[in-house]
């Protein structure tokens, strides 16, 4: 069992269960999935991009992308139905687990002048969007085998019914808000 699945369990169900007086175990908000997308609107001109980023991103979350390919030409973008323009990878169990802890405790600490996270980004159901301009704050990518710096939008989904119980679930686990 994962460490943060461990604190889960063992910690955060009981300090949730006193907090908002659940009355069942399975009222308790979990994390439920991680997806991570990344935009390659350069893809357009260097279609070895994709091959590039997709293999970065793989090292990153520990499971093969998903090609995300435009739904209609538009002109204005030199962009042509069928082509590849993004990336996506859905974590669930204990692959998600696994790289939420290296999120929140490498990667995110890595970042320059880091003052913590912005608590405003729960989208009112629960969820949290949380957007990385640099993939190289994950310690797993070594800088000088860097061929083309990209950026991510993380998606965590949670059962919580409110942004104030995601918010707590995501404070027991240690994630590092703003105050």
């Amino acid at each position: 069992m994962s460490r943060i699945k461990e604190l889960y369990y063992k910690k955060v169900v009981p300090a949730m269960i006193k907090r908002f007086g659940y009355k069942n175990l399975y009222e308790v908000p979990m994390l439920k999935k991680i997806v991570v997308n990344v935009g390659l609107g350069e893809a357009i001109e260097d279609p070895k991009l994709t091959d590039i980023v997709s293999s970065d991103l793989a090292i990153i979350t520990g499971q093969k992308p998903v090609v995300i390919k435009a739904g209609k030409s538009v002109a204005s973008f030199k962009l042509r139905k069928g082509k590849p323009i993004g990336l996506k990878v859905t974590l669930r169990g204990e692959r998600m687990f696994d790289f939420f802890d290296r999120l929140t405790n490498f990667a995110i600490p890595r970042i320059r002048d880091f003052r913590g996270i912005d608590p405003d980004s729960f989208d009112g159901r629960g969820n949290y969007n949380l957007g990385i301009t640099e993939h190289t704050i994950f310690p797993e990518i070594k800088f000088d085998k860097v061929k083309f710096i990209f950026g991510m939008d993380v998606n965590f989904v949670t059962t919580a019914r409110s942004d104030e119980e995601a918010f707590e679930l995501f404070k027991s686990f240690g994630m590092p808000f703003k105050s």
